[in-house]
């Protein structure tokens, strides 16, 4: 069975960065009479409701389900997989078009209401208030901060940040700085082969990123009338604990010892704290400022601060992460994608061919 491997990735934001990387290699794959399965991660203008189309996948999870799919295809016999996504939401759309292609609920249960009402069930369960929940929620946005940052480095000013209007509330929970922020411009493209074509390519050991496992779960359906259950994020363990079980890799225990890196999803805040919390990263939510103050849960500042257009945040995930996992000292990486309110849930786990330079605590 073939090794299903990452060897390129890019993407364009708001007209910065470019594709030629990968569009090179699939030119040279050309070439080689090796034709690439196109998986698709649809747009905004596609219809919510509508049934999937094959090969296309549709909302937050959807870079993970096609990952998974990716995987499935270079182990049955496939020889190269490109997964793209594009949406122009700044440019693409007029604002009111844009804003009723989002109401996916409905004009009578916007997102923001829908996650308000998730957020007190998930808070609910462990038994803190909306005060402590607020707390929370800033302490995630600082960690952002952080590693928006670190990411952007030398080009990082301070007014890429949000402006003091961000900082209001918009529910009760929440404030703008809190929730995600699409308005961009983005198109990426993943490239994934098996070894032989990789050394058709002559891609470097060190640009070859295992696809070690994806772990997904869905429940029956998504909205309110499954808040409670989302709530329980059950699905969401068991994708976290398919993804460690199938790619023999203790995620916790290696993101302690700073081996990892990480690119939780953070629409909202109750989905990062849900996702700390089945993890074990953290056993109870009170551990979470202290947790935070030491670890970096993205490596883009999430989508609060490195935004994602519409169904593509953990797509721009895992382009990044090829790329740190690549230049960096950690070996492993892992995305995290949430489908809906919530209802789909996946969890990639990545790790990079050539594993053995040593690791630095951080």
């Amino acid at each position: 069975m073939s090794t299903a491997l990452i060897i390129a990735a890019a993407k364009v934001e708001d007209g910065q960065g470019q594709l030629n990387d990968v569009l090179h290699l699939e030119g040279s794959l050309a070439q080689l009479g090796i034709q690439p399965v196109q998986l698709v991660i649809e747009p905004l203008s596609a219809d919510w409701h509508a049934p999937e189309r094959p090969r296309h996948f549709r909302s937050g999870c959807a870079p993970l389900e096609a990952l998974a799919e990716a995987k499935r295809l270079i182990e049955a016999g496939a020889q190269a997989v490109v997964i793209s996504g594009e949406d122009h939401l700044k440019t693409g759309y007029e604002r009111d078009e844009r804003l009723n292609k989002m109401s996916v609920y409905g004009p009578d249960y916007p997102l923001t209401q829908a996650y308000t009402e998730l957020a007190h069930a998930f808070s609910e369960r462990h038994e803190i208030d909306g005060e402590q929940f607020k707390v929370l929620a800033e302490a995630l946005f600082e960690n952002h901060k952080v590693s928006f940052r670190h990411a952007l480095a030398e080009n990082f000013s301070e007014d890429m940040l949000p402006s003091s209007r961000w900082h209001q509330p918009i529910t009760e929970l929440f404030r703008g700085v809190d929730c995600a922020n699409p308005l961009v411009d983005f198109s990426g493209r993943l490239l994934i082969t098996n070894n032989e074509v990789a050394d058709l390519l002559t891609i470097d050991t060190n640009k070859r990123l295992v696809i070690k496992a994806v772990g997904l779960s869905r429940l029956a359906g998504d909205g309110r009338e499954y808040l409670q259950e989302i709530a329980g994020y059950e699905h969401l363990k068991q994708a976290y604990q398919q993804a460690c079980q199938e790619s023999g890799v203790d995620f916790s225990a290696r993101f302690r010892e700073g081996q990892a890196l990480m690119e939780a999803y953070t629409c909202y805040p109750v989905v990062p704290m849900a996702f700390l919390i089945i993890s074990g990263l953290v056993d109870v939510l009170d551990e979470l400022p202290d947790f935070l103050a030491q670890h970096s849960i993205t490596i883009t500042g999430g989508m609060n601060l490195a935004r994602g257009a519409w169904n593509n945040p953990a797509l721009n995930g895992l382009i990044t992460m090829y790329q740190r996992l690549c230049e960096g000292s950690e070996s492993v990486g892992l995305v995290h994608g949430n489908g809906g309110l919530g209802y789909r849930q996946g969890v990639a786990i990545m790790e990079s061919v050539t594993s053995d330079v040593p690791c630095i605590k951080r």
